[in-house]
């Protein structure tokens, strides 16, 4: 996982220090003012947010920061709401930096105040973007769009009972990652360091309400609006009301229906931007590094279900998982994600990797299920929250053909570690189904850990 750029501080008129990260080293600046409430710190722990970063800074410097009293911010939070304090901290930052006119990014409630300050400062702003946004959300005569007024008290109420268990509401916002634990478990701590129910439950209720429909004919700047076409959150029709009225603006109807920026086909999203920016679409080609894949995989598990019942193959897998990723913890794997009864998972070491194997098939033996695992080393390309390629394909393949309780591995596998004391047993050459050639596989006789 990327390491999250330097955070630096700016001095906002009032004192207040502002936690700000600046990546890329690209020829035009933005200034992406996210409204999620994510600290960036922790943005960066998530892949599909790197790949929009590192897309991005292909060609932009890219402005990153924290509203004030949230994240690694000073601040009371509730001063945001101010639009002079929202322009004065924008200042401070945009000050530090060195950047004189930006395009501002802005996402979700930060639209309409993005679209403000390019009406009250239109010398420090060169373009607007706006993406799943509105500029208001409340339903009104003539704007159909929004929460209904009746309804709002009940919105916010429910906000407020959810937040703990704030993955909940991923369904509406990234219907595409809700099945991923991993994503859950990552997004609910991470809304919840934004701050606490009630707090975020009044901010989100001043987003909503807030309304730039007056100032949207005044926008003097390129304007590019974006929006997933099924974004159930904030539906379509606000953000076409947008591109209606800023004068000339650009609308793009993005497919998919994720509401957050860093999720779903976010390449398709960069790629507007890029070429609103420069005129052009450079591509999105994913990273191709050379690393170790490892597929596991429960032995029989459809008949051991049956065998033992639910609750109990509930509480097997519950601990078979931990056991995977506790290993994968100590042998500085990375799970990619879990497939069916078993996990694929990434090293950059691939004595490390055999290593690992060799303690999952142990730990699971001493619950009573046999695993098997395949290993392969080869180029992988490197996706937002997966990984594709023929070696992931071959290292599948080979884990299919491992007996229980075995691990199976290519003779890539077997070449990169020569002397490193791991032993194996030649199983001669298999076919692959899908993989052309011939491979020769061995069996991992002895890999101490």
């Amino acid at each position: 996982m990327s390491a999250a750029p330097q955070t630096q501080y700016a001095r906002s008129a009032d004192g207040t220090n502002l936690a700000y990260q600046v990546s890329g080293d690209g020829p035009f600046d933005l200034v992406f003012r996210n409204a999620g409430g994510i600290p960036i710190d922790l943005l960066s722990e998530d892949p599909g947010f790197l790949r929009v970063r590192k897309r991005l800074d292909t060609f932009s410097r890219t402005v990153w920061f924290d509203h004030r009293g949230m994240g690694a911010s000073e601040g009371d939070p509730k001063d945001y709401r101010a639009e002079e304090i929202f322009d004065a901290d924008l200042i401070a930052v945009l000050d530090a930096v060195g950047i004189e006119r930006p395009t501002l990014v802005g996402e979700d409630a930060s639209g309409a105040r993005v679209i403000k300050f390019s009406v009250t400062y239109p010398e420090r702003v060169s373009a607007l973007v706006l993406i799943n946004s509105y500029a208001h959300y409340v339903r009104e005569d003539d704007y159909p769009w929004g929460v209904p007024p009746e309804s709002m008290d009940r919105f916010v109420a429910s906000l407020k009972e959810t937040w703990v268990a704030r993955s909940g509401s991923l369904e509406v916002l990234a219907p595409s990652r809700f099945a991923d634990e991993r994503f859950r478990a990552w997004y609910a701590r991470a809304a919840r360091f934004s701050g606490g129910p009630d707090l975020i439950a009044e901010m989100v209720r001043a987003g909503l309400e807030d309304d730039a429909r007056p100032v949207l004919p005044y926008v003097s700047v390129p304007t590019l609006v974006l929006h997933r076409e099924g974004n159930r959150y904030i539906h379509l029709g606000a953000g076409r009301y947008l591109a209606e009225h800023i004068p000339d603006a650009k609308f793009v109807v993005l497919p998919g229906d994720d509401h957050l920026f860093f999720v779903g086909d976010t390449d398709a999203l960069v790629d507007e931007i890029e070429e609103f920016l420069t005129g052009a679409r450079s591509g999105a080609e994913g990273d191709v590094v050379t690393m170790t894949v490892l597929f596991t995989d429960i032995v029989a598990s459809t008949e051991r279900q049956a065998r033992v019942g639910p609750r109990e193959w509930s509480r097997l897998t519950d601990h078979h998982n931990a056991i995977v990723r506790g290993a994968l913890a100590r042998h500085r794997g990375r799970e990619v994600k879990t497939t069916g009864d078993g996990f694929l998972a990434t090293f950059d070491g691939t004595g490390r990797a055999l290593r690992c194997a060799a303690e999952i098939l142990a730990g699971a033996r001493d619950i009573g299920l046999d695993l098997r695992v395949g290993v392969h080393t080869g180029e992988v390309e490197v996706r937002s929250d997966d990984i594709g390629g023929l070696a992931v394909t071959i290292a599948k393949r080979v884990c299919d053909l491992a007996g229980p309780g075995q691990v199976l591995a290519s003779h890539a596998v077997e070449a990169a570690v020569a002397g490193s004391g791991i032993e194996f047993a030649d199983r001669g050459d298999h076919k692959l189904k899908g993989v052309p050639g011939s491979w020769r596989l061995y069996a991992v006789a002895s890999a101490r850990t």
